[in-house]
């Protein structure tokens, strides 16, 4: 007999039922056709207009995502496919995660346990709740226990995002220790020291998605380098050892005493460069230094997301270019560009466009070296496309 799930049912429209059978696991708000007595963040078993049930979701009775499709199997035991999710997660990532102790864990709808996140960092976990269901005390436990359990981390820490836990109608919560008294380590990536600490800086505290294109970008770098938005160092450390001088720009005083720590942590051998720090407004600097003749042979643009939603990808992508162009424009015949943008609005068709125009105007000739994406840790679940968001292009300049 077919097994039955004790959740309510929700029907969606033939729209959002389609959605889930072209394979996405998000159904938005509009095509929910009743949700009636249905609790905030319930495990829900999902049917078309007919009754046909399509799977188990969880439910957000705030966000525009109200369902998140967690199995396409009815669920009777949430917390035993939980458990068995953490497991395969640690096991995905046994033999693709290299030469660090640092990098993600758990990748949301990636990892098939949409609206949570976590971090690994050494010896310190870092958990981020982006949805109702995983607010619960008993499941935020039972996650905490899990993870305890198989991985026995010194500390957990949990980051808060205020503005998700306003859109998904939550109550404030700060930032602090669920579990354990420790909340700054030391962490490797690519041979490379950061000093980490679970409860400053962006995101859960570091960029691990970029932690392969830093090794990457190392490979190419030469001469004289400039990194632009440059946070607390990563790509500027680790740019250092081939290059003969190093410097790196960013708008945020904190993150450059974070990245000039990071240095000091780093500075191994007599011979190697000192990094030169810029606190500056990126795009006036690289106004600045082109309009003065500075020139480089590699040069790295690291911006924040400037497309958050689609209504601003046009004035992303002429952000995009400002940036490209002033930087073809310094780069010395035979010099590296490692461009990224981590806009999800941006594809990788619009940043390439968007290099080729500014070369172009900067009549430059660019030869792409590599089309790369975010560190392999950050997996991307084929028919979800919001889960591949990182763009990452390195390419040969010449006249």
């Amino acid at each position: 007999m077919p097994q039955t799930s004790p959740n309510p049912t929700m029907k969606v429209s033939s729209r959002g039922a389609n959605r889930l059978k072209e394979g996405h696991v998000w159904v938005y708000r509009s095509d929910i056709v009743s949700a009636d007595g249905i609790p905030p963040g319930a495990v829900v078993t999902v049917t078309d207009p007919r009754g046909k049930p399509l799977g188990s979701a969880l439910y957000s009775s705030a966000s525009q995502i109200a369902i998140r499709l967690i199995s396409r199997e009815p669920i009777t035991d949430f917390p035993g496919v939980v458990r068995q999710r953490i497991a395969d997660a640690i096991a995905y990532r046994e033999p693709i995660v290299h030469n660090t102790d640092a990098y993600r864990l758990i990748f949301s709808e990636a990892d098939f346990l949409p609206g949570l996140i976590v971090d690994r960092y050494r010896d310190i976990l870092s958990l981020q709740i982006l949805t109702q269901a995983w607010d619960s005390d008993s499941l935020r436990q039972a996650l905490i226990s899990e993870l305890n359990a198989r991985l026995k981390p010194e500390s957990i820490v949990e980051r808060v995002d205020p503005r998700v836990r306003e859109l998904e109608k939550l109550p404030a919560r700060p930032s602090g220790l669920v579990h354990g008294s420790k909340t700054a380590t030391v962490i490797t990536m690519n041979g490379v020291q950061f000093h980490y600490d679970g409860l400053e800086g962006q995101k859960t505290g570091a960029f691990l998605d970029q932690r392969e294109n830093y090794a990457a970008a190392a490979q190419y770098a030469h001469g004289d380098a400039l990194d632009v938005f440059c946070y607390q160092g990563a790509f500027a450390l680790h740019l250092a050892p081939p290059c003969a001088q190093v410097t790196a720009v960013d708008s945020s005083r904190p993150a450059l005493e974070v990245a000039d720590q990071n240095a000091i942590l780093n500075r191994r051998e007599p011979t190697q460069p000192e990094i030169e720090w810029i606190e500056a407004n990126a795009f006036d600097l690289l106004k600045d230094y082109a309009a003065s003749g500075h020139q480089y042979d590699t040069v790295v643009l690291d911006p924040p997301a400037f497309a958050k939603t689609k209504r601003d990808l046009d004035a992303a992508l002429r952000g995009y270019k400002e940036l490209n162009l002033r930087a073809l424009k310094m780069l010395r015949p035979g010099g590296i560009l490692v461009t990224c943008s981590c806009s999800y609005h941006v594809s990788q068709a619009d940043l390439l466009g968007t290099l080729a125009a500014a070369a172009l105007d900067a009549h430059k000739t660019v030869r792409i070296l590599e089309l790369r994406g975010q560190s392999r840790d950050h997996p991307i679940l084929l028919n979800v496309p919001e889960t591949s968001y990182l763009k990452c292009v390195i390419a040969h300049v010449s006249n």
